[in-house]
């Protein structure tokens, strides 16, 4: 069974037809980019898959579970995590408790455990510590574990942001556009640390990107959309050579 598939969706907003006809299928284990000019409706598919949008038309199965009408934080709940192109930190929170904070969905108990601090209280707790140190030690992390978002530089921001999405054990990672605003240095760490993610956790990874260098350094398929409608996929060789992708990109005076 595919973890992800997309049928015939489309969606409108107002007279506007934003994506048309798309079409998605990820089995386990995949990293896709997703790529295609400014407004091309990229951001759009992630919002529909993530439940920040229901789709006008075509349906969305994450794990075979028909996702029409959820909120996101079901969809979270079936294992899709997200970041975003312009990073969204709690900047005046420990890099620490960002982490912690992303597991609010799955507590496990209520506002009375909270106030008496009971067991349940101390064993959920104690489980989301775990996973946050797990994580920034795995990432790289743990020397910024109590510094404010806000006074980090903007790689290590990324990189705090996407250990945030992975605290949630996600099957689907959904990432937009990681490398925007990185210098050479932080694109190079950012295709390693992608990389690493990859081969060492079982997920599945949907990318939009810009930079070409990190969608061929990482993405084993690549999928090419340009005003909302699919134009071309494959391999990132496939891709480069693919004269409408060209044309979309750079104009007819350039292919």
């Amino acid at each position: 069974m595919s973890l992800l598939t997309i049928d015939s969706m489309s969606q409108r907003f107002g007279g506007l037809l934003a994506v048309s006809d798309f079409n998605l299928e990820m089995k386990g284990g995949e990293l896709m980019g997703l790529i295609g000019p400014n407004g091309a409706g990229k951001t759009t598919i992630f919002n529909l898959i993530s439940g920040f949008y229901q789709p006008t038309e075509g349906v969305i199965k994450l794990d075979g579970h028909p996702t029409a009408k959820m909120r996101p934080h079901q969809v979270t709940s079936l294992g899709v995590a997200r970041t975003f192109q312009n990073i969204r930190l709690w900047h005046d929170m420990t890099v620490l408790d960002n982490i912690r904070v992303s597991q609010h969905y799955r507590l496990g108990y209520h506002m009375w455990d909270s106030i008496i601090r009971g067991k349940r209280f101390r064993e959920c707790e104690k489980r989301i510590l775990d996973i946050a140190n797990e994580l920034l030690e795995a990432m790289d992390l743990k020397d910024y574990a109590q510094e404010l978002p806000k006074n980090l530089p903007y790689g290590l921001q990324r990189r705090v942001e996407i250990a945030r999405a992975m605290s949630i054990r996600p099957k689907l990672l959904l990432l937009d556009e990681p490398a925007a605003g990185l210098n050479s240095a932080d694109v190079e760490d950012l295709i390693k640390l992608v990389g690493w993610i990859h081969e060492n956790y079982d997920i599945t990874i949907l990318m939009i990107e810009h930079q070409m260098k990190v969608v061929t350094s990482l993405c084993q398929w690549i999928k090419v959309i340009d005003f909302g409608s699919t134009i071309a996929e494959g391999t990132a060789e496939d891709i480069q050579s693919n004269p409408t992708v060209i044309k979309a990109y750079l104009g007819d005076d350039n292919i």
